[in-house]
């Protein structure tokens, strides 16, 4: 009679084996961006104004500001402002759709979920940045100002306005854990800050504005390289409208019923 041996994996082991990888993760969810027919249209939309907005700076205002740097700035302003929809809409529907059973089951640490869902939407915001780039320079080059400077494009003004995006993208993501719905998120994600703008607009209320309104914290890092004063309003601004919402998120997530 003989003994056979078998050898016995380590549970752990294999449950480390199935557990997909954080990158694959953020894989499905940067095709999640473009499965859903909002989030197609939405991309879309956003490349359609960022072709316009180059063109259109290019075209009009003085010939100073037809440079590479100008129109990168028209540029980029759409992702800026429609991409927080998109971040919304990547954490909104796993519920709007109830896919969070799903979800959840094959990945049950939620936080995995969400730092996939954040590094996908840093990718693609960057991506979009650097599409912007692409398209500003090739305006450039078909309008050919033929001024000093043409091309000149700071890499710090650069580096700022990817962080723009990039921030655009976490507070639409950060929206929409804290609200945890589509509609009600896109909404208040507009509604909030230009509501705040407008109680800015009163004059004992400027001061302040210019620490906690994105509209006039953001806008130097679109212009020139930002001091030390204005890092400080961007700061706070983002303590506001991305620390907070995402406090409340992740709480919200964390303790959710799925279903």
């Amino acid at each position: 009679m003989t003994a056979s041996t078998y050898a016995v994996e380590a549970p752990s082991a294999v449950h480390q084996e199935r557990r997909p990888s954080l990158a694959r993760l953020a894989r499905v969810e940067l095709r999640k961006m473009v499965d859903t027919r909002a989030g197609f249209w939405v991309q879309l939309g956003v490349l359609v104004l960022t072709v316009t907005f180059a063109i259109v700076a290019a075209i009009i205002g003085s010939t100073e500001d037809h440079r590479l740097q100008g129109i990168f700035v028209a540029a980029v302003w759409p992702a800026y402002a429609l991409l927080p929809v998109v971040g919304i809409l990547l954490v909104t529907s796993e519920w709007s759709q109830r896919t969070t059973l799903i979800t959840f089951a094959l990945v049950p640490r939620r936080s995995r979920v969400i730092v996939a869902k954040l590094a996908a939407g840093v990718l693609f915001a960057s991506a979009s940045v650097v599409v912007a780039l692409g398209i500003a320079a090739l305006v450039t080059a078909v309008a050919a100002p033929g001024i000093p400077g043409t091309w000149s494009l700071s890499g710090i003004v650069f580096g700022q306005l990817l962080l723009i995006v990039v921030v655009a993208m976490v507070m639409g993501l950060a929206f929409g854990a804290a609200i945890l719905s589509s509609a009600p998120a896109i909404v208040l994600s507009f509604v909030l800050p230009l509501g705040w703008s407008a109680l800015g607009s009163i004059r004992a209320l400027e001061g302040l504005a210019r620490w906690l309104d994105s509209s006039k914290s953001f806008a130097p890092l679109a212009d020139h390289v930002a001091n030390p004063t204005e890092w400080a309003r961007v700061g706070t601004t983002l303590a506001l409208w991305l620390l907070v919402p995402a406090a409340i998120g992740l709480w919200r997530i964390a303790r959710s019923e799925v279903g």
